[in-house]
């Protein structure tokens, strides 16, 4: 039951000191509770749960006993964190037949439907739902901070009252930012070079997701190109067409071309169109790392989110998740061209360490505003490089890293603590202690 939060700090095992709550104690199916009066879990617990995150659901905080410096919980931290990130808290069936009927009908008109109309039509789709409230808009951190809360435990029961561990971005920097770029169209794939041209005036490299099978041809010389300038490229989708997940056996035959697609690219990560996904398939990857997987995906065709701002592994590959609103749902559905949003969203993230990534079509930057409203975003990224010691680095960097980060031990030496394993050099050893009742951190 430790595993995710030792994952997640990677701090020594002998700080872990959680237990669960007798067996026969815990629900038998999972439902939604609370583990702190504003942070919402989901997975079974020793409380009646409730069916849904709006329901008036129990508080297993005020359940947690401690016997010695032993812990014990009314529920299992590492099922609730594979429920939030993997989404499985979302309705199986939701994904009806009239829903898919309506995507495929979507797909096969779009060739010949008006832009501007296939905007008023992808709005009405994502205005669909209302108001919702999980995970939570327009940030969900329930898995760092439910992590964060039992650090608070933790620190608590350590004889010198503070946790070792290692901490999340190399060199000590504060948080990490990736600029990712899906190419949609063949007018997206003429603007890329402009891009790139901007994006190195800002001293920023990205990545470019290229769609292999269908709208437009990836030639070699293109692939060349913007590798040789510093860019990353990975593959989008295989057709872009929203089928790649309606069967699994389906989607086994695509995920195969698409990792050999993958190959011919010299790519490791990918990303599926519109942010479809099932990550209960994502086995069939030949591939590093995915970015398919919203923070919260109140905006995008496909709701649920994984609830972290960190990257996390399933199975051998890591996700990569998508944590700021997508510049498409910024510019035509919430209908601005401020970035206000997007600097609230870094807000929330900076405080917690966390990744934040974002997707900028080269498609949607065809006004003068979206433009204008790009290079502000880049503006206030460089500014947090310098301030706030923010890491900036391409996905495949953070894949690097992150794996790296994975298998280093942390090892006591000399009345100090020293970081062993491939990279270390470029680790850092943190403490986390409880000051004013918040969770500090600071480096060794």
């Amino acid at each position: 039951m430790n595993q995710a939060f030792l994952d997640y700090y990677r701090c020594p095992s002998c700080f872990a000191s959680f237990e669960m709550a007798n067996d026969d104690l815990i629900q038998s199916q999972p439902g939604y509770f609370k583990f702190g009066p504003d942070l919402i879990c989901y997975g079974r617990s020793a409380l009646s749960t409730g069916q849904k995150a709006t329901d008036s659901l129990p508080d297993a905080f005020g359940e947690v006993q401690r016997i010695g410096a032993v812990w014990i919980l009314p529920f299992d931290p590492t099922e609730v964190a594979d429920n939030l990130r993997y989404e499985r808290y979302v309705v199986k069936g939701d994904e009806v037949a009239w829903k898919k009927l309506i995507r495929k009908l979507y797909y096969a008109l779009r060739p010949v439907l008006p832009v501007a109309f296939r905007r008023h039509l992808q709005r009405v789709w994502l205005e669909r739902g209302g108001e919702k409230t999980f995970p939570q808009w327009p940030v969900d951190r329930s898995v760092d901070q439910m992590f964060e809360r039992l650090m608070a435990l933790a620190a608590q029961s350590s004889p010198d009252s503070r946790i070792p561990f290692i901490w999340f971005w190399p060199e000590g920097k504060s948080s990490c930012a990736i600029m990712t770029h899906d190419v949609e169209t063949a007018a997206g794939l003429r603007f890329t070079g402009k891009l790139m041209d901007i994006a190195e005036a800002y001293g920023i490299r990205s990545s470019f997701q290229l769609i292999p099978a269908a709208r437009y041809v990836v030639d070699t010389a293109t692939l060349s190109m913007m590798k040789d300038r510093g860019f990353e490229v990975n593959v989008h989708d295989l057709k872009h067409d929203g089928h790649l997940f309606d069967t699994h056996q389906q989607f086994q035959k695509a995920a195969s071309r698409i990792s050999d697609f993958a190959v011919e690219f010299g790519s490791k990560g990918f990303r599926a169109g519109a942010l479809y996904r099932n990550q209960e398939w994502f086995d069939g990857f030949r591939l590093a790392y995915d970015m398919s997987v919203p923070n919260v995906g109140h905006l995008d065709p496909q709701s649920g989110g994984c609830c972290t701002v960190m990257p996390y592994f399933v199975g051998k590959l890591l996700e990569i998740p998508v944590t700021t609103t997508q510049d498409y749902s910024l510019f035509n559905i919430i209908g601005t061209y401020s970035i206000e949003l997007w600097t609230e969203q870094i807000e929330k993230i900076l405080k917690q360490h966390g990744l934040i990534s974002f997707i900028i079509h080269p498609d949607y930057l065809d006004c003068p505003e979206a433009l204008e409203a790009y290079k502000k975003l880049l503006d206030k990224l460089v500014e947090l490089r310098s301030g706030a010691e923010l890491w900036i680095c391409l996905p495949g960097e953070v894949d690097s890293w992150w794996r790296q980060r994975s298998e280093m031990t942390l090892v006591a030496h000399e009345n100090c603590w020293r970081i062993e394993g491939d990279g270390a050099e470029r680790a850092r050893v943190a403490y986390a202690d409880v000051q004013n009742g918040e969770v500090r951190y600071t480096f060794q």
